[in-house]
């Protein structure tokens, strides 16, 4: 029965917020939802209309459903919501299948309307990945929060053009202005977070990463991405402890191949292995820093070899191995000054 079991459902992720604006939209897409839950998916799908539908904000919330689902009832549910989010004026959805850690189904539901909200957002946010078209992008990001000023996306979108343009006070308001609106979206909570990292801000900055992590799921680039930061943030509070559990996940994690976390992997094994030495842990920090040196010097990475070196030489010796004396000396010979100091302290 439990091979049965795992054959035909798999574990599904949805999550995510529409905004309709106004009773009239809310009341015809509620409408429609329970008629084509009946009629087309013959009630084949994850949600109830009571579980969705928010009369007092004109809303449809899904804060996260974890479940195990059947195929059928999963594309069932997305054909629904899908429809469904053609009625409103901001927002997504998005939903994930997958099997021992592996995405079978992504979709994301966002309106694409012809309303002018829509449009000006859809325009901007096209805007926002070109560079040198940030004065552009931030044209019609304004366009879409004054036909709709509670646009959630549109302001953390227009945050992000800010942070490009280190405009981080506006990049900070915009953030901020999104959170409150739109609470459950985990890119505005990181975008707020690097700004109290590069303000040096580092508990505000855990803070927002922590809520990014709750935003967001493992699946995701940006999970990462805070874990990653979260960590520095621990190092530069001397919270070595903390550091040490979102290292450890970091490093551990095998990326997907264009996942932009791959360029922080030796960075990650330097540092847990680092932070291992500091804890008294030599044989584990060896492996970590051995792991370290085999990955090839990465372009966002600013930990080269004569680093690397230096530390595993520092847990040779204190874990009382051979060939300390060589790894100081090349990571010297690579012109690390720290190695020349411990040179000659040995000397």
């Amino acid at each position: 029965m439990d091979q049965e079991f795992q054959k035909i459902y798999f574990k599904t992720i949805v999550q995510g917020r529409l905004e309709f604006g106004t009773a009239k939209s809310f009341e015809k897409v509620h409408k429609m939802f329970v008629q084509r839950a009946e009629q087309y998916h013959k009630n084949q799908v994850i949600f109830t209309a009571e579980e969705l539908f928010d009369e007092a904000k004109l809303t449809m919330e899904i804060p996260r459903f974890v479940g195990q689902i059947s195929e059928k009832v999963y594309k069932n549910t997305i054909s629904l919501l899908s429809y469904c989010s053609q009625f409103a004026v901001t927002g997504s959805i998005r939903a994930w299948m997958s099997e021992s850690g592996k995405i079978m189904h992504y979709n994301l539901m966002e309106p694409t309307s012809d309303k002018a909200a829509v449009q000006s957002f859809l325009k901007g946010r096209r805007l926002v990945k070109e560079k040198g078209k940030e004065e552009e992008a931030i044209s019609f990001l304004n366009k879409a929060i004054e036909k709709y000023d509670r646009h959630a996306q549109a302001y953390e979108r227009r945050a992000k053009v800010c942070f490009r343009m280190k405009n981080y006070h506006d990049a900070a308001r915009d953030y901020t202005k999104a959170i409150g609106i739109d609470p459950t979206i985990p890119s505005a909570y990181f975008g707020r977070a690097r700004v109290h990292f590069l303000n040096k801000d580092w508990e505000l900055a855990i803070e927002d990463f922590n809520q990014t992590l709750k935003k967001s799921i493992a699946l995701q680039p940006i999970y990462w991405k805070a874990r990653k930061l979260k960590a520095e943030c621990h190092l530069k509070l001397k919270q070595y402890d903390l550091a040490e559990f979102d290292l450890k996940l970091y490093s551990n994690r095998k990326f997907g191949k264009d996942d932009i976390n791959n360029n922080y992997i030796r960075w990650s094994l330097f540092q847990y292995g680092s932070l291992l030495i500091k804890k008294g842990e030599y044989n584990e920090a060896l492996v970590q820093l051995n792991k370290a040196l085999e990955v090839p010097q990465q372009p966002k990475s600013d930990i080269n070899e004569g680093e690397i070196l230096r530390m595993r030489g520092v847990a040779k010796k204190e874990a009382g191995k051979n060939g300390y004396i060589k790894d100081i000396k090349d990571a010297a010979k690579m012109g690390d000054k720290k190695a020349k100091t411990l040179l000659a302290s040995f000397a």
